[in-house]
């Protein structure tokens, strides 16, 4: 799982074009987007660069991109 923390989402409009963001470079990406914390968790086979790369072009800043543990 990759953790972003992005700047610049505050309504569910933000979590749709991050979503679809994700899904265009892999459609069967999972995406859970906390819009509280700033924080897009992503579980894909895509690479973190690429992923970063999508949201960047999305209009949204990632300021971090780490592998995380997935919790379940």
């Amino acid at each position: 799982m990759i953790e972003f923390h992005v700047e610049g989402m505050s309504c569910q409009h933000c979590v749709s074009a991050v979503t679809q963001a994700v899904q265009a470079i892999d459609a069967a990406a999972k995406v859970d987007v906390d819009l509280a914390g700033g924080r897009v968790r992503v579980t894909s086979s895509a690479d973190i660069g690429t992923l970063t790369a999508a949201i960047d072009e999305a209009g949204y800043a990632v300021q971090e991109a780490k592998t995380v543990a997935d919790p379940g």
